[in-house]
């Protein structure tokens, strides 16, 4: 076994934490970028909270708003343009995921002469990997990505029809401050994809990661049954404050480095996933409810005994052996019968997709996201064959 495990970022998870943005921004800067969504945190007044704490603190506030749910390369680009003319010297994620990845690639373009695309992975060459960046503030209103605590973002350039992710130390957020009570006006169907986003992140390491990695294996599956339980209670109340922290604290631990320390795996399903969502810019989690039961029976076949294990510690299953691929399939099974329950899609016809781009979807993958073989990284490393017959069966 060999760990290697580090996290900067310091968390605050508390009830009413939001009202300690500006103490905490003080620290860091005089003047705010504020990166903001589509509207939501306007009208819930989370964004008039946070401006108050901001100002009581003495700190000057300039707006980046109307990031996309599936970031744009352009949003990027105009708040580096906003921090440069504003003289901003901190930055404030205020929303979901697609707000807290914004925010980490336009505190790195800010200080960036080049072209942000640049520092995105996307099969160039040479990708501009930053070394400084801004620091940056994460008030999650979403609990779903687990990007206030880590150092990746995912970024779509709609020119090209590409998406992908950027990654370096610099891009850890100073501070997350999470605050729950903010995640009680999320609506079902995003409460719902946002519990399917965190057990995503968690079994991509967990089913592609390394063999004898015991304790990681339990805290994995501690986090995708506490998302399971709580996740259904939240959706049944949205105003369960229990049951939204419960959501709130898996999302963090699912993708903040601590549960997937030492298990070197690779993430197929988001990889595969990415691609699809550039073409259809689809909620990304519903592209993963559809790729990832299918990426699992795919993989199953190849190495069933971690999805025996799987089937029986989430499921209660009994397999005959931990080669019991039927036991295995049969926990799928009931896996992709939870996502259902949540609401989210599990076949491509659900979103209307249909098969005509299915190869296009491989390649591009592929090129993007390949080992020295040429493969996708995974366990079993897949093919552009591969690739295609997964997302086939998920028609």
């Amino acid at each position: 076994m060999q760990i290697e495990y580090y996290n900067p970022t310091r968390l605050i998870f508390e009830p009413g934490a939001l009202a300690r943005l500006g103490e905490v921004a003080g620290h860091y800067g005089q003047k705010a970028l504020i990166v903001t969504g589509g509207g939501s945190v306007k009208r819930s007044g989370i964004y008039d909270r946070a401006l108050a704490s901001l100002k009581d603190a003495g700190i000057a506030v300039a707006e980046c708003s109307g990031v996309e749910p599936n970031p744009k390369i352009t949003s990027v680009r105009r708040g580096a343009q906003i921090v440069r003319d504003e003289n901003c010297d901190v930055i404030v994620a205020l929303g979901g995921g697609s707000t807290m990845d914004a925010s980490k690639a336009i505190a790195a373009a800010a200080l960036y002469d080049g072209d942000p695309w640049d520092m995105i992975f996307h099969g160039q060459p040479d990708p501009h990997i930053p070394t400084s960046a801004l620091p940056i503030i994460t008030v999650p209103t979403l609990a779903a990505t687990g990007s206030e605590m880590n150092m990746a973002a995912v970024i779509s350039n709609e020119e090209t029809q590409e998406k992908s992710f950027m990654q370096a130390e610099c891009l850890f957020p100073r501070v997350a401050l999470v605050d729950s009570e903010l995640t009680l006006t999320v609506p079902q169907d995003q409460t719902a994809y946002g519990v399917c986003d965190i057990i995503t992140h968690v079994t991509e390491a967990y089913f592609n990661g390394v063999d004898g990695t015991p304790i990681q294996d339990r805290f994995a599956e501690g986090v995708i049954l506490n998302a399971m339980e709580w996740g259904l209670k939240a959706l049944a109340d949205g105003n369960d404050l229990e049951a939204r922290s419960q959501v709130q604290y898996a999302s963090i631990l699912a993708l903040n480095g601590w549960v997937n320390a030492g298990t070197n795996g690779g993430y197929p399903v988001h990889m595969i996933e990415h691609t699809v969502s550039a073409y259809h810019d689809i909620t990304h989690a519903a592209g993963l409810a559809i790729i990832d039961p299918a990426w699992m029976r795919f993989a199953a076949e190849h190495r069933p005994q971690k999805f025996v294990q799987f089937a029986e510690r989430i499921f209660g299953l009994k397999a005959k052996g931990a080669d019991d691929l039927d036991c295995a399939l049969k926990g799928i099974d009931r896996f992709e019968e939870f996502l259902k329950s949540l609401g989210c899609p599990t076949r491509f016809s659900e979103l209307n997709i249909d098969d005509s781009l299915i190869t296009r979807y491989a390649q591009d993958t592929l090129r993007i996201v390949h080992d020295e073989d040429g493969n996708l990284p995974a366990r079993p490393a897949m093919t552009e064959a591969d690739i295609v017959k997964v997302l086939r069966s998920a028609l």
